[in-house]
């Protein structure tokens, strides 16, 4: 049996974090595929609370929340450290990180699921917090520095989910090379690492998924 399991869907960009940084470590893991309509038993015993995917079983003991994972494989397998040493730079890159999903990720979210005018308003305030991220990487090649680390596992999802799949189902481009030259540097970077590239979910499968969330969420909201 596996010391290490890995609860996940095949389309969760959250559950794609803890992939990344297992094969970063070099940690060998069994993957158990969830369906979130049809949540297993050992899913709700592992996650009671949330019921959510993903979650890390290590040694029969389960650690959930996508940075809460990642933070418990940093210090159980030292090998290629995603978090810096110093603390301050841990604290930046965890709110860093932070600020992607509280942030970047919902009003991305908003541009994605709306038209018209309010999409329009989302993309404003979208835009306004990839202008952060593209300030944050100015002489950097990654985040954290040269290497790969903590925030460019945290906002990986930015270049394959908004950069090519929401792009293909709406058409709107937020994360242009003209606006973010750093950001788009970073996306290409990120995706062209092996561990990165060898570990995407098929991109068909997942525009057809976000064109079928994208036409459902229209179609309740012109119900309303």
């Amino acid at each position: 049996m596996a010391e290490v399991k890995l609860f996940r869907t095949w389309s969760s960009p959250f559950a794609l974090r803890i992939v990344w940084a297992l094969k970063l470590k070099g940690v060998p893991y069994e993957t158990i595929y969830e369906d979130l309509s049809n949540k297993s038993p050992l899913l709700l015993q592992y996650n009671p609370i949330h019921k959510k995917v993903p979650v890390l079983v290590h040694n029969g003991k389960p650690i959930v929340e996508s940075f809460v994972v990642l933070e418990y494989i940093d210090e159980t397998w030292k090998e290629n450290p995603l978090l810096p040493e110093d603390p301050l730079e841990r604290a930046a890159a965890r709110f860093w990180a932070k600020f992607g999903d509280d942030k970047v990720l919902p009003s991305i979210w908003e541009s994605f699921t709306n038209d018209g005018k309010e999409q329009e308003e989302a993309i404003v305030k979208a835009k306004e917090n990839l202008k952060y991220l593209e300030e944050e990487l100015k002489g950097k090649k990654f985040f954290g520095g040269e290497k790969l680390g903590f925030v460019d596992i945290a906002l990986g999802w930015l270049s394959q989910y908004e950069s090519s799949v929401f792009e293909d189902v709406t058409g709107m481009k937020l994360l242009t090379e003209e606006e973010f030259p750093l950001l788009s540097a970073w996306k290409l970077t990120f995706a062209d690492a092996p561990i990165i590239k060898d570990n995407w979910p098929s991109r068909d499968k997942l525009v057809a998924k976000f064109q079928a969330i994208r036409e459902d969420h229209l179609l309740k909201k012109a119900k309303k």
